[in-house]
């Protein structure tokens, strides 16, 4: 193993936040909203024309690892780890946590998740493909946090 790979895997998984904000603002509501629209716009069943999504990542991710692995470059290697990670974190804190889509995940008390979620929301308010905010997922504008962070305090003082 080399010393540098899981810095790799560290430094794609925070670019992956910026990438996932770059296609979600300029590719699922531009020219692909056909399948986010869904999304924002619940309709009946467990599965959503947006979840073919994850394919943008998954497929890229799969090949720096399988490619790497078979030509021996890991630096391409760790990024698709890299890439994996962020999948299993995006997956974890968006479906499970903030849309609630299996049971997991439902107990969890701090200023930080209540701010991602509160920012999630806020991005759900608009149902049409124009003047959304909040197209990140794990990093949101401060004022959600300053917010969170404000309840949170108010509600563990009065415990």
């Amino acid at each position: 193993m080399y010393w540098w790979g899981p810095f790799v895997l560290l430094a794609t998984f925070f670019g992956m936040e910026f990438m996932a904000w770059a296609t979600h603002k300029f590719v699922m509501h531009g020219k692909m909203w056909h399948f986010h629209k869904d999304h924002h716009q619940v309709e009946p069943g467990f599965f959503e024309k947006n979840d073919v999504f994850f394919l943008i990542y998954a497929i890229p991710s799969w090949l720096c690892i399988m490619l790497g692995m078979m030509y021996g470059n890991y630096f391409s290697v760790w990024i698709g780890y890299g890439i994996a990670a962020y999948g299993m974190a995006y997956f974890l804190i968006h479906d499970v946590y903030i849309h609630r889509r299996f049971k997991w995940l439902r107990d969890i008390d701090h200023p930080y998740f209540y701010a991602i979620r509160k920012a999630h929301k806020i991005h759900h308010k608009q149902l049409g493909k124009e003047k959304g905010e909040c197209f990140g997922m794990l990093l949101v504008p401060w004022k959600f946090y300053k917010k969170a962070k404000l309840v949170y305090d108010r509600k563990t003082t009065t415990e």
